[in-house]
């Protein structure tokens, strides 16, 4: 991807244009937002295509792990789960990907080569992104180096949220050409940008920069994914790729726990951006406690009996 959309590169030569294109996107009307997200939420669906959506959800999960107390045990065993979420029913599909710190990626790599399972790494200072921008880089070049297939990148929330937009461009535009052939996901933290227009403004300004994916949250913070943030963003891509052809993909991350929240979401995704998105290499989950609801859900539709939580591995 080109560094800046051509329909887009004038908006994006200076500080001041930046800010004028950024701020004469259109005002988010709340209220309706989030009146659409709930009215979504509603949507019922039949058996055979809530067996679907669970199969759909399982595939575009980031099964994640980012904890102080993260071990090589504990990323491989968190590997042979992606590649395997139930053992007693091989065919349940993987999940999209494994996502650790950067010192535990080479860990992934070896425990997923040859999968299909990609590994993802937390960079640029996760989760705060208080650090100057070469130890952002060189936290991205480790994870590169050590076999990351994907990056996700939290932006300087401080920067955009003094209005200092074109450091927030470039820093993703830096950490993007540190990237190489991985895909960069940024997080904007959205708990953290107070307002829907602040959102907005955070997914045109991270699309501009190239980032192949939009992400809600670190999962770290009290407000993470919700229907209605992840709903304004997909309005984003979808009106980015009308104007440029370009596909962005969205990640929700943190507190979507349990299979009705999923559906939900693959409704919005289905309702909003359209089928292109409903694919693990355009929308992602970022949560590991949801991907043991929707193997429990999972087995009912199969067997008819409800297993309970002893009955799928704990994280």
């Amino acid at each position: 991807m080109p560094t800046t959309a051509p329909a887009f590169s004038d908006a994006t030569a200076s500080d001041s244009a930046l800010r004028r294109f950024l701020f004469g996107l259109p005002g988010v009307d709340a209220v309706g937002l989030e009146a659409r997200a709930a009215s979504l939420g509603t949507r019922s669906i039949k058996t055979t295509a809530k067996a679907y959506a669970i199969d759909l959800a399982i595939s575009m999960i980031d099964l994640t792990t980012l904890e102080g107390a993260d071990t090589p045990g504990k990323v491989r065993a968190l590997a042979a789960k992606a590649v395997h979420p139930d053992p007693t029913d091989r065919t349940t599909p993987r999940t999209a990907a494994v996502c650790v710190y950067p010192d535990m990626v080479s860990t992934a790599t070896a425990a997923l080569a040859g999968s299909g399972v990609k590994v993802a790494s937390v960079a640029t200072a996760f989760p705060a992104g208080r650090a100057a921008l070469d130890v952002k880089l060189a936290d991205v070049r480790d994870a590169v180096a050590a076999g990351a297939d994907e990056i996700d990148m939290v932006i300087d929330r401080g920067a955009f949220l003094s209005g200092r937009f074109l450091k927030v461009y470039e820093e993703i535009l830096a950490v993007k050409a540190e990237c190489g052939t991985a895909r960069l996901k940024v997080i904007f933290e959205t708990g953290e940008l107070s307002t829907y227009d602040n959102i907005r403004r955070a997914s045109w300004l991270g699309m501009l920069a190239g980032a192949d994916f939009i992400k809600t949250s670190t999962g770290k913070v009290a407000t993470n994914a919700t229907p209605a943030n992840t709903l304004l963003m997909l309005e984003a891509v979808r009106d980015f790729r009308a104007q440029t052809g370009v596909q962005i993909g969205v990640k929700p991350a943190g507190g979507i726990r349990t299979t009705k929240d999923a559906v939900k979401f693959l409704v919005l995704v289905n309702e909003t951006a359209g089928e292109d998105w409903l694919d693990n290499h355009w929308f992602r989950f970022g949560a590991s406690s949801l991907l043991n609801d929707l193997l429990m859900q999972r087995q009912k539709l199969s067997t008819g009996r409800y297993s309970g939580p002893d009955y799928v591995t704990v994280d």
